[in-house]
């Protein structure tokens, strides 16, 4: 019986949580839900200076954020280097590791010659096979891996291939510096064998380390796990992705306002794909997901196709699910705070009949905050340039004699629209000469939900009393 998949997460917690980083983590998590498994959290904490506890916080938060679960405790690959330091001397014992005695001047000495060669600059082996009584006086040895020489290392990956690199190109790599802490390359094995780590998931460009720590597995006689290496996500213009393209922290994307099931989505499609399918939920993810239809080439990052899938999510989330997600969004956003003091119950009242008109025309919830400034505004308005010129251009006029038709309409949609249009008519003048400027005085501004729709959000008191505010001057 094939034992159950486990993967594992494992970034450095030297900053946020990158989008790169966030669609590893969706890709191992996809992968166990569907193989019924378990995705495992392993924080790699081993670069002491540049570690810390509030990038910790944040690859959490980033996680939560993005809807990821993780099976057990995270663990601190730090605090395990205890372990790692054993099998480095189990290494030793074995003989498939050596201590070496170069020094700084020594290690100098080969890069220069080798550069001066035209080759690349490698460890030439020299404490390899000396016995360890020639050892200097005064230092302290560095513990190195005794990489095969001959032959070749094979992976056998699941995205990008049989990747077979020859083991002359490897050198015998450091697994415990001269202050007794463990490199990269053991830890990472060792906390994977220990873990009982199946599958590793990770970006290609681990492709070569993962020669590295294969050679490392073979040495302890422990199984390799399945490796799989999936493509770098770059920009629209295929350079690496940076800051201007989008490489931002899985955070900041909470602050432009997009959705988590949007995020899951795009990322998904970011390296891979089920036939032409664009949008999928969560468990048609989880249902669908399979290493075998990962691509090699690199994905390419677009905010535009971000932002409308975003917009087609917002479109179809449940109002009240989407208010919920709007009243979590407010605390990260300017403004915000103040907008999440003002929402009490008849206050969520008015959001809730205000959502099918405000989600219609919003890609983020940015956009939605943005238009439903509206609700919280207070008497009088600060109209807005675009609003001002349309109220100074017969627009009050307009409302003026607008207000009694309204005064005397029944207070919903299709009567107010109703109203207005006979209003129109009756005066030989277009629809629009009286919803713009009805528009400016009940927001303030020239864009809205459809402005039948926010007579009604605002009810009939509030909405004469803003429209009478505009149309006194007339």
């Amino acid at each position: 019986m094939p034992s159950p998949v486990v993967t594992r997460f494992a970034p450095s917690p030297t900053g946020y949580l990158h989008i790169g980083g966030g669609r590893t983590a969706l890709f191992n998590w996809l992968f166990a839900k569907h193989n019924g498994g378990k995705m495992l959290l392993r924080i790699e904490d081993t670069d002491r200076e540049r570690s810390t506890p509030e990038a910790v916080d944040a690859i959490l938060a980033g996680l939560t954020w993005l809807g990821l679960s993780w099976d057990g405790d995270a663990v601190s690959q730090a605090a395990r280097a205890p372990r790692h330091r054993e099998v480095a001397e189990q290494l030793l014992a074995k003989g498939r590791a050596y201590r070496c005695y170069c020094t700084a001047e020594e290690l100098d000495e080969m890069r220069s010659l080798a550069q001066a060669e035209g080759r690349p600059p490698r460890y030439n082996g020299m404490w390899r096979d000396r016995d360890p009584s020639q050892a200097p006086a005064g230092v302290n040895p560095v513990i190195r891996f005794k990489a095969p020489q001959t032959g070749e290392t094979v992976i056998e990956d699941q995205v990008q291939g049989r990747v077979v690199i020859p083991n002359k190109d490897l050198d015998d790599l450091i697994i415990l510096r001269s202050d007794g802490n463990p490199t990269y390359n053991l830890s990472v094995v060792v906390d994977d064998h220990d873990m009982g780590v199946t599958h590793i998931i990770r970006g290609v460009d681990h492709l070569t380390n993962a020669a590295r720590q294969t050679q490392i597995y073979l040495a302890m006689e422990w199984a390799v796990p399945v490796m799989a290496h999936i493509p770098l996500i770059h920009g629209p213009d295929g350079a690496k992705l940076s800051k201007r393209h989008g490489a931002l922290g899985v955070e900041a994307y909470r602050d432009m306002g997009y959705l988590p099931a949007a995020m899951r989505n795009y990322l998904a499609r970011l390296g891979w794909s089920h036939g032409d399918d664009e949008v999928f939920t969560t468990q048609q993810m989880v249902e669908w997901f399979g290493l075998e239809s990962c691509g090699k080439s690199a994905a390419r990052f677009d905010f535009a196709k971000l932002e409308n899938l975003n917009g087609h999510y917002m479109r179809h989330t449940d109002d009240a699910e989407l208010l919920e997600a709007l009243i979590g969004f407010l605390p990260h956003v300017e403004g915000g705070p103040q907008m999440l003091k003002a929402i009490d119950a008849s206050m969520r009242a008015k959001l809730i009949a205000a959502m099918p008109g405000l989600k219609e025309r919003a890609k983020t919830l940015i956009d939605l905050k943005i238009g439903a400034a509206y609700l919280f505004v207070t008497r009088p308005l600060n109209m807005d340039d675009k609003a001002q010129t349309i109220l100074a251009d017969s627009g009050r006029q307009a409302l003026h004699s607008l207000l009694p038709v309204l005064q005397a309409s029944e207070w919903n949609a299709p009567a107010l629209e109703a109203a207005v249009k006979a209003h129109a008519e009756a005066t030989g003048l277009k629809l629009g000469k009286f919803a713009q400027p009805l528009r400016a005085a009940l927001t303030g501004t020239s864009t809205s939900p459809g402005i039948f729709d926010v007579l009604v959000v605002l009810g009939r008191e509030e909405s004469l009393a803003r429209i009478a505010d505009q149309s006194a001057s007339a």
